[in-house]
This record gives C-alpha cells, sequence and structure tokens, in this order.
C-alpha cells in the first residue's frame, strides 16, 4: 500500500507500522490535534471478515465515552480504504512495561488493574465483551493513566459475527470455553484479566509453553500455580482474586468486573501500611518494611460467654461438625462409584477412557486428563440421518454403515450438542487413540496396514476393522475418514498458500482453522495415521474424507 500524504483533513506525519491494517500519527488540520489514524488496507479490505471486523471496532469503542478507554474522534474511507481516527496515546504498552519490568510497586500494579477493571466494567455495562484482553492492547501513558485499546474482534452479546464454535484471541489469554468453542459470555474477559493480573504480579505468564496446543493444553488441564504470587509476597487477597478470575469454570469466576472493582479499591485503601514491592524478573521484592499500626498488632480481647447456654450450643456445634467429618472421611476412603465402561447414546456406544497419566505427541511428553467417553465408531449416515430428523435439515446420502463426512466443524458441533456431547479435544482422541503406553498405533508399534483404512481410496463400514481397535475399543481411529477436534490450529504461510488452491475465496491466517486426527482413505502410506500425527485445515474446508466422532464427560465431573 503506498502511503498517502493526507487523508481528508489529516495531515498524515508519521507512519507507526501495521499489518492487515497501517497506523500512522496524524494532525487534524482544522483544530490542530494531533491523532492516530488506522487505515485498513486493500489486502484487508478485500478479506469481508477483516474489513468487517474493522468497521466493527469503529462501531463500538466510538460509542464509549470513558477516561480508560481509547476515543474514537471520526470514521471514513479514503479511496475504497475504510479509516480510523483515535486518541494519540503517548507512552507504552502494558506489554513494554512488564517486559522492561518497570510496573512499578504494588499499589501501581492495583491502580492499572483498577482502572483496566473500571473500563471493563464500562465495555460490559454496553453489553460488549472486549475478546482480547492482553497487555498488548493497554495503553499507560506518563500518568500512569490506562487506556484500553483494540475493539476489533470484540462482540455484542447476541451478534454471531463469526461462525458458531470458532474463537478469537490471544492464546495465552483465552478461556477454557473459548478454546473449546462454547459460547461466550463476559466471563472469558474476567479469565483474561485475571491472566493479565497474574502476570503483572509474578512478571511472568501463568502458563508457560511452547505451542498453542500445549498452552491450550495446560488452559484446560492445569490448575493455575500461585507459587509465584507467594514468593512475591503478594497479599492472599489479591491471590485470591486471580485464582477466582481464572477459574476454569465460568460460574466460579467474579459475576462482574463491579465486583473486582470493588475488591481492587478496598485492597488499595488498605495499602498505606503495606509492604512496597516492585517487578524483577523472578516477580516482586519486598524493598522496605510494612509499617503496622498498634491497632492492627494487637489483638482483640476475647469476649467471655454471657450465660452458659452458649457453652452447650458450641459443645453441640462442635459434635456436629466432627459427626460431619467423619461422615466425609468415611465417605472419601470409599471412592466414588465406578463409571461403566460404557454408555448408550443417541448416536451409538461410548467407551470410558481413564482418567490419569498418558504418553502425548511424538516425544511421548507426559500428560494428564480426567476420564472421558468417546463414540466407540466415527459417527454414522445412520446418525447423521436421525440428526436430520429432528432438526429439520437435509441428509446426505450414503450407506448408513458409513461414516458422515464433507461437513463442516459447525455443523459437528451442532449435532454432538443435539446428541448431548461435544467434539473431543485433541489431547483426548489422542489418549483415546493410544492408550497410556505411547503406542504408534491404535493396535500397537507394529505396521499393520491391513488393521487400518488407509490408501484404498474409499471409506469403509465404522464396524470394520475391529482388529485395530484401539487399548479402550474405539473403532476406525487410524484412516477411514480423518476426525475433526475441538482445538484450533494456527496456520503456516505454507498452509495458507497450499489451501488458497482448494477454498473459493482464499483463506487467509486470521480466520479459524481446526485440527483433524487419524488420516484418512486418501492417505498413500501409514505414517499418516500414527496417533501423534496431525493436519491444520481452514475450518469451512470440507471434504468426502473428513468426518468426526464425539466425546462426553461421565456424570458429576
Amino acid at each position: 500500500m503506498e502511503h498517502p500524504a493526507s487523508i481528508g483533513k489529516y495531515d498524515l506525519e508519521e507512519y507507526l507500522g501495521g499489518g492487515m491494517s497501517h497506523v500512522y500519527r496524524a494532525k487534524d488540520r482544522l483544530i490542530g490535534r494531533t491523532v492516530c489514524i488506522k487505515v485498513l488496507t486493500p489486502q484487508g479490505t478485500s478479506d469481508p471478515e477483516v474489513r468487517d471486523r474493522f468497521l466493527q471496532e469503529a462501531r463500538m469503542a466510538g460509542n464509549f465515552c470513558h477516561d480508560n478507554v481509547v476515543a474514537i474522534y471520526d470514521f471514513g474511507e479514503d479511496n475504497g480504504n475504510p479509516f480510523l481516527v483515535m486518541e494519540y496515546l503517548r507512552g507504552n504498552s502494558l506489554r513494554a512495561l512488564i517486559d522492561e519490568k518497570r510496573v512499578g510497586s504494588l499499589g501501581d500494579i492495583l491502580q492499572i488493574a483498577l482502572q483496566l477493571a473500571r473500563a471493563l466494567e464500562c465495555v460490559h455495562g454496553q453489553n460488549i465483551i472486549h475478546r482480547d484482553i492482553k497487555p498488548e492492547n493497554v495503553h499507560v501513558n506518563a500518568q500512569r493513566v490506562v487506556k484500553l485499546m483494540d475493539f476489533g474482534i470484540a462482540k455484542a452479546r447476541g451478534l454471531n459475527m463469526t461462525q458458531a464454535g470458532f474463537i478469537l484471541g490471544t492464546p495465552y489469554y483465552m478461556a477454557p470455553e473459548q478454546i473449546r468453542g462454547e459460547d461466550i459470555t463476559s466471563a472469558i474477559d474476567i479469565y483474561a484479566f485475571g491472566v493479565l493480573l497474574y502476570e503483572l504480579l509474578a512478571g511472568q505468564k501463568p502458563f508457560r509453553a511452547e505451542t498453542p496446543e500445549a498452552i491450550f493444553y495446560a488452559i484446560l488441564n492445569t490448575a493455575v500455580d500461585l507459587t509465584p504470587l507467594q514468593q512475591a509476597k503478594v497479599p492472599e487477597p489479591i491471590q485470591q482474586l486471580v485464582s477466582r478470575c481464572m477459574s476454569k469454570g465460568a460460574a466460579d469466576r467474579p459475576q462482574s468486573f463491579t465486583d473486582i472493582v470493588g475488591i481492587l479499591e478496598g485492597h488499595i485503601n488498605s495499602l498505606s501500611g503495606a509492604t512496597v514491592v516492585h517487578a524483577t524478573p523472578a516477580g516482586l521484592r519486598q524493598q522496605q518494611p510494612a509499617t503496622v499500626s498498634a491497632d492492627v498488632a494487637t489483638p482483640a480481647p476475647m469476649v467471655k460467654p454471657r450465660t452458659p447456654l452458649v457453652w452447650y450450643i458450641a459443645a453441640g456445634v462442635t459434635l456436629l461438625f466432627a459427626a460431619a467429618a467423619v461422615f466425609f472421611v468415611i465417605r472419601a476412603r470409599s471412592g466414588p462409584g465406578t463409571l461403566p465402561a460404557t454408555i448408550s447414546s443417541p448416536a451409538g456406544d461410548m467407551t470410558l477412557v481413564s482418567a490419569g497419566d498418558f504418553l502425548y505427541g511424538p516425544e511421548g511428553q507426559k500428560m494428564s486428563l480426567k476420564a472421558f467417553y468417546i463414540d466407540k465408531t466415527e459417527v454414522t449416515n445412520a446418525a447423521w440421518a436421525d440428526f436430520c430428523k429432528a432438526t429439520s435439515c437435509t441428509a446426505p446420502p450414503g450407506d448408513p454403515s458409513f461414516p458422515i463426512a464433507d461437513i463442516s466443524i459447525s455443523q459437528a458441533r451442532e449435532f454432538a450438542r443435539w446428541a448431548g456431547k461435544r467434539l473431543p479435544t485433541t489431547e483426548e482422541w489422542e489418549k483415546a487413540a493410544r492408550g497410556t503406553d505411547g503406542r504408534k498405533y491404535p493396535w500397537g508399534n507394529d505396521e499393520k496396514q491391513q488393521d487400518a483404512d488407509i490408501g484404498t481410496g474409499t471409506a469403509v463400514a465404522v464396524t470394520t476393522h475391529p482388529e485395530g481397535a484401539s487399548p479402550y475399543g474405539a473403532l476406525q481411529m487410524a484412516g477411514n475418514v480423518a476426525e475433526i477436534v475441538s482445538t484450533i490450529a494456527h496456520p503456516t504461510p505454507e498452509l495458507v498458500n497450499e489451501f488458497s488452491k482448494a477454498v473459493t475465496p482464499p483463506p487467509t491466517e486470521y480466520e479459524p482453522w481446526v485440527i483433524i486426527r487419524g488420516g484418512s482413505f486418501r492417505k498413500k502410506s501409514l505414517s499418516a495415521a500414527l496417533t501423534y500425527e496431525y493436519s491444520r485445515i481452514p475450518a469451512r474446508f470440507t471434504r468426502d474424507d473428513i468426518g468426526f466422532r464425539c466425546a462426553k464427560d461421565p456424570p458429576n465431573q
């Protein structure tokens, strides 16, 4: 894109960078105000989804009037390219402050967090979910005033701008329900706020991994470790706030930023005699001793019972708690009920994959999963026909015993929802396929191509090759049709180029991509069916050798 000298009444003074949009420092000729202009490139303008997000950012951010949300002044088009005129911000992103260890004292950090919480309180008050809370999207000026930026993927509640089930955001800050592709609520911003606050206080991210898939696994399965916060002498109430915000379940998080604002304000007001701490590579370090007032240090006098009846009541309560403790100890020792090895469902039998460790990926990384059920077979044409009868869709022709194929992930999710199930994660799929001993194929380590529908050029019935079953009794996890899982993927430039010949319009790296597992009848080599191999495809890509199977959590898990 050739850089213009001016856009409308704005003289462009400095190019600041950009990707799908170019950003400039500019001067409003009429009133002399310095502004920031973001111009969508011709490439971005030609992509309907990118253009829609750009226009959405203008509409949403333009509706806010808050000291801690970046101001939008103007919007228009220049030679067919939309542009957005924003407040010009001097200072640094919060990412720069974290990386350069300049976040300041505990009080400074909590003031930053409080301003951000107030901004998000305002955003949520207008029924908007930001969806991309991260340090890069938070600006701090020299006066320590915080500005929330970048509403490019924000979403109004009820607005379905992207296809159902697809997710957007930055991996480290994504909530579990985002990763699973579930319907999102404002609770995802609360989760991301917790991650950001953890990083501010500890000087490191709560989950560290090399690949998006490993990050997603940690977010879904690993409890947040508060040890770095404890080592940094972060006060217990703030540790608990971080822990609650990062709860795996949305219902366990604070239910609004109003609640979070109240907690932060209360703790900031109590900091007058607190220890001053500063960020270091290891987190926060103490700089000077706390000053403790006498009324805090002196324990309150014990209050004597006013009547002997109080002692009887106290004794009764003590006995009641003791009896309850004995009950729960006995119950805990007896253990939970044994889960059935198989269960029936509207779309076929499911087999239990027991809880515990397994070896994941080509390097055999040790991971642990909760127990779950997985379909014994790929979803069949017969099951899909039942789904279509119930939902008034059109069932494709095909042998009832063959796997359904040539459908998108959004269609697979709709089927799973109808059946009371979900799609498995990539980790769940792999454990169900290879068991706990790290085997190369579902049946073991032998190169037995006769146990898989590979290189045949056609699908077969889902119960074919029972001798190739996985350790948990799941069939056709090698070959037949490749299987879509719920985990999202990030494409390489080579993949984007490869699929540009197969998808119309050509895909971009910005649109949703998903993972498929298990190889298919189209593949020529058995290596495509290795239990740890996977491929990435655009989420809108369908083909006659791509199907799926479902998973389900046990009751009360």
